[in-house]
């Protein structure tokens, strides 16, 4: 059987994330949940959401993926996740989700060493270099000044 994955994050980022994945694969909506967290709720509230949508999930393990430690988001997980059958990730990112869903069906602590791995390998500077034979461009500043 799969996990199933739940993301908590600040409105409108989980909804956003559960969207790209998908878009990347469509047939992963069942088992990928997404609670936003809005600014006019207490976390009261978001945590009652957030038992809801892991009940719907239905799965014996679900992967809980969070925006910011330390945010709402974040310290209502801590409240849902068990540590044995729900575990917790923050720091959620697209590649992350995207390496999640893509194993969800490895069992759980392998699922989360992928979820970070994904995630940290998503992190990267890319350096734009010219194509060949061809000079890069030297930024022209423009003044912006506008009378009114």
């Amino acid at each position: 059987m799969s996990n199933s994955i739940l993301i908590i994050a600040h409105a409108p980022l989980a909804y956003a994330l559960r969207q790209c994945a998908l878009h990347v694969f469509p047939d992963c909506g069942p088992g990928v949940a997404a609670v936003d967290v809005q600014p006019n709720l207490s976390p009261d509230e978001t945590l009652a959401t957030a038992r809801i949508a892991l009940a719907q999930l239905g799965t014996e393990c679900t992967l809980v993926l969070t925006d910011v430690f330390g945010a709402t988001p974040c310290n209502v997980a801590q409240k849902l996740v068990d540590g044995v059958h729900t575990r917790l990730i923050t720091g959620v990112n697209l590649p992350m989700l995207l390496r999640t869903v893509s194993y969800r069906h490895e069992a759980l602590d392998a699922l989360v060493s992928r979820a970070v791995v994904g995630g940290t390998q998503g992190v990267m500077q890319v350096t734009v270099a010219a194509p060949q034979n061809q000079t890069r461009r030297k930024h022209v500043e423009i003044d912006h000044h506008h009378q009114q």
